[in-house]
């Protein structure tokens, strides 16, 4: 097995959360625990099979932690652990970067539908 060595921490950091749902996954979680219906509705235009995916990629990273109730009918919760909690923590200046930005975002992500380019 060969070792994995990172240039720098943003690629460490991609290396768990590379995927365009698992942030939004995060975010979502920081409050308190999720089932998964909950997560699909919160996390827009995801696929159920992509957001089961990135959970279990996320729980087998330990970012995540399933609870499973062991109840019939099935009742399955998803939280963040303690490692989740710290990455969702440095991903909060991130979304507020995001929100103060938004429209001008917004105007970047038309133009490139369009493929206008922004001047």
């Amino acid at each position: 097995m060969t070792e994995t060595h990172f240039r720098c921490g943003l690629e460490a950091v991609l290396a768990i959360l590379g995927g365009k749902w698992k942030p939004l996954i995060v975010y979502h979680l920081a409050g308190d625990p999720k089932r998964t219906g909950q997560l699909r509705r919160l996390v827009t235009n995801v696929s159920e099979k992509m957001l089961i995916q990135h959970l279990k990629e996320l729980t087998d990273d330990g970012v995540v932690r399933r609870i499973d109730f062991q109840k019939v009918p099935p009742h399955v919760e998803y939280e963040l652990t303690d490692f989740g909690r710290s990455l969702a923590q440095v991903l909060a200046p991130l979304c507020e970067w995001g929100t103060h930005h938004n429209a001008e975002i917004a105007r970047i992500v038309e133009s490139r539908d369009h493929g206008a380019k922004v001047a």
